[in-house]
């Protein structure tokens, strides 16, 4: 079966292909939702012994993206895949998702700028954001094209959250790296700079626009 509003428009001869996009969108969040699993953990855990905000920050967006990525196989499995209407709260919950985050990295830079808390050097940090800095640009690109073709915003929202993963990771990556010259403050300014565009994205995925921009 494909979504509600094809049903109307698309000859039956287009329906396996648009069933096989969704098992493909299905099968990538899957494979994401197992990644970030592990990939959020191991931030969290170099973040807090680096006492990074970013780093920590980026380690919560991973699991915010997991979420996303669950949210996708939902949409996609069973009778959900066919209908629109577990299309349309895909697209709200995955917009929810983006805004999940930015409080929290708020008031963590509030709090750490408060404390004088510096990050430092984390080497377990700086492997687990480059893995994703190589591997989240594919995810993402792919995701967002499955979306365009599939009409379905919640599945073009998850790629952007990859690509947003992707770009907080060289952020996170610059930060570490310009605190060991004294500026400290690219760590704050990376981790604020997600709460704004988590907020900004997760306006657009709530009224529909993730697969326009």
């Amino acid at each position: 079966m494909v979504p509600d509003q094809r049903v109307q428009s698309r000859p039956a001869a287009s329906a396996e292909p648009w069933l096989r996009d969704a098992r493909r969108a299905r099968s990538l969040s899957t494979i994401t939702l197992g990644w970030l699993g592990l990939e959020s953990g191991l931030a969290l855990v170099a973040g807090l012994q680096a006492h990074s905000v970013a780093l920590i920050g980026w380690g919560l967006s991973s699991m915010v993206e997991a979420l996303a990525s669950l949210i996708v196989v939902w949409r996609f499995t069973g009778a959900r895949t066919g209908s629109a209407h577990a299309e349309r709260r895909a697209t709200k919950a995955v917009a929810v998702s983006f805004w999940l985050l930015a409080p929290y990295l708020v008031v963590h830079v509030a709090h750490d700028l408060e404390a004088g808390h510096r990050s430092v050097p984390s080497a377990l940090g700086i492997a687990v954001t480059t893995i994703s800095l190589i591997s989240m640009p594919v995810l993402g690109l792919a995701k967002r094209r499955l979306g365009a073709r599939l009409g379905s915003p919640a599945t073009s929202g998850e790629g952007t959250q990859n690509l947003l993963c992707a770009a907080v990771a060289a952020g996170v990556l610059a930060g570490l790296g310009l605190n060991t010259i004294g500026w400290w403050w690219v760590d704050p300014l990376v981790a604020l700079t997600l709460a704004g565009v988590a907020t900004r994205e997760g306006w657009k995925a709530w009224h529909g626009h993730a697969c326009r921009h």
